[in-house]
């Protein structure tokens, strides 16, 4: 079975990826840490944007619809003004703003040439994980509690599950989190089935719950 094509050794002339100064990322990986940084930061500065304009109307007694807020079911603006908004105590897309922008700083250290220690390769799936998790509890709440879907918070979902899952195949592929050689060949060379999965767990859970608004479309 073949390595994953994003975590391939580095052709840079440097092509031990488990050398003393550190473990060195693939360009793929790096460059799909790079990418999902910046849209996910993207998606956190519009939301927190649009919760601005929404507080600022109400302070001037007017009303304000975010761009994204399409229909009953894509409405932005219900999931923006719900309490699971705030669940820490402060706005969600604050925790992206910063989280992303790490990512991004990552990557682009990456794109430099630098190495982590293990310690930090482990800090990053840590992260990444604490991420899926909290996603996966703010996907529960919009689709069954808050009955609303938030596009920018989708495309959040969307590279959030991408950065944790590829984070744990170079993790995996590297042998810094251990499993049996057929399941590390099975991650390495179907890495994709697992994010193409979750993606259509998520895609059916919304079907299935607004079904009775996407049917009037058709």
């Amino acid at each position: 079975m073949t390595a994953s094509a994003l975590d391939e050794p580095r052709t840079d002339g440097d092509r031990d990826p488990q050398a003393p100064g550190g473990l060195a990322a693939g360009k793929a990986f790096t460059w799909l840490l790079l990418i999902c940084g910046a849209l996910g930061l993207v998606a956190s500065f519009v939301i927190t944007d649009d919760k601005f304009k929404l507080l600022q109307a109400k302070v001037e007694g007017r009303t304000y619809t975010p761009a994204c807020s399409l229909n009953p079911v894509i409405s932005c603006g219900n999931v923006m003004e719900s309490s699971q908004a705030h669940v820490f105590g402060f706005q969600n897309p604050i925790i992206g703003l910063v989280a992303y922008a790490v990512v991004i700083c990552l990557a682009v250290g990456m794109l430099a040439g630098a190495r982590y220690e293990r310690w930090f390769w482990y800090g990053l799936q840590a992260g990444g994980l604490f991420g899926v998790v909290f996603i996966t509890w703010l996907q529960y709440q919009t689709i069954y509690h808050i009955h609303a879907i938030c596009l920018w918070c989708s495309l959040a979902w969307v590279v959030t599950i991408l950065i944790f899952w590829y984070t744990a195949v170079h993790n995996i592929k590297h042998r810094l989190i251990k499993v049996p050689e057929g399941a590390r060949s099975l991650v390495l060379e179907f890495h994709w089935v697992v994010p193409v999965l979750w993606y259509g767990v998520i895609a059916t859970a919304i079907l299935v719950k607004f079904w009775y608004y996407w049917k009037t479309l058709i």
